[in-house]
C-alpha cells in the first residue's frame, strides 16, 4: 500500500502501512484455521470450551458502564457495549500497524464474535428474561437494550435488529477467516516463491 507523502508527513505512523505483512508459516496458518473452524463449530452448536472467551468480555462490558458513566446516563447505558467492541477493535488496529496477520485476525474475529452475545442481549430487550449483571447497586439494574431501544423508539423491533447484528457477526467471522486464508496462505505462498 502506498501512502501519499502529504499524509505520511502529517501522520508518520501511517508509513507502517507501506510495509508488507509479516509472513505466517504454513503450519501456523493451518493451526489458526483449525482453531477458527472449531470455534465456529462450537458457536453454531451453542456450546464448547472456546465460547468461554465471552467471559473475558463481561468485566470489559461492565467496566464500560463505569467508564462512560461520567458522561451521562445515556452513554453509561451504551458504554458497556461500546467498550466491549472497542477493546478488540483497538487491539486489531495495533496488530494491523505491526503488520501481524495472526494478531489482527484474532482481534477482528473477536470483534465480530462479540456481536453474537450482544445480539442475544438485544433480542431480550422486551422479554427481559436473561439474568443481568451489574457492578453497582443490584436493586438498580437496568437492561441496556431495553433502555436504548425504548429511547430510540424501536423496542418492538428488538428481535429484527438482533437478527441483523447476529448476521453481521457471522459474516464478519467468516470473512475474517477467509482473509486469513488469502493473506496467510495464498499471498504467503507467493511471497515464499511457491
Amino acid at each position: 500500500m502506498v501512502i501519499p507523502e502529504s499524509w505520511s508527513v502529517r501522520l508518520p505512523f501511517l508509513t507502517a502501512l507501506e510495509e508488507d505483512w509479516r509472513p505466517l508459516p504454513r503450519w501456523a496458518v493451518t493451526a489458526w484455521l483449525a482453531f477458527y473452524a472449531l470455534f465456529l463449530l462450537q458457536l453454531a452448536r451453542g456450546s464448547g470450551l472456546l465460547l468461554m472467551i465471552d467471559l473475558v468480555f463481561i468485566p470489559i462490558h461492565e467496566g464500560g458502564h463505569l467508564l462512560f458513566g461520567y458522561f451521562g446516563h445515556a452513554l453509561m447505558i451504551a458504554g458497556g457495549t461500546i467498550l466491549q467492541l472497542f477493546v478488540p477493535l483497538a487491539l486489531a488496529a495495533y496488530f494491523f500497524f505491526q503488520r501481524q496477520i495472526a494478531g489482527t485476525v484474532f482481534c477482528v474475529f473477536c470483534f465480530f464474535e462479540q456481536l453474537l452475545p450482544i445480539a442475544t442481549y438485544m433480542a431480550d430487550a422486551r422479554a427481559q428474561e436473561l439474568p443481568l449483571l451489574t457492578v453497582g447497586d443490584p436493586e438498580f439494574v437496568e437492561h441496556d437494550w431495553f433502555a436504548m431501544f425504548s429511547a430510540l423508539g424501536v423496542l418492538e423491533h428488538d428481535t429484527q435488529i438482533a437478527f441483523i447484528v447476529r448476521s453481521i457477526g457471522w459474516i464478519g467471522m467468516f470473512a475474517t477467516t477467509g482473509w486469513l486464508v488469502w493473506q496467510g496462505w495464498a499471498k504467503g505462498a507467493r511471497q515464499r516463491g511457491v
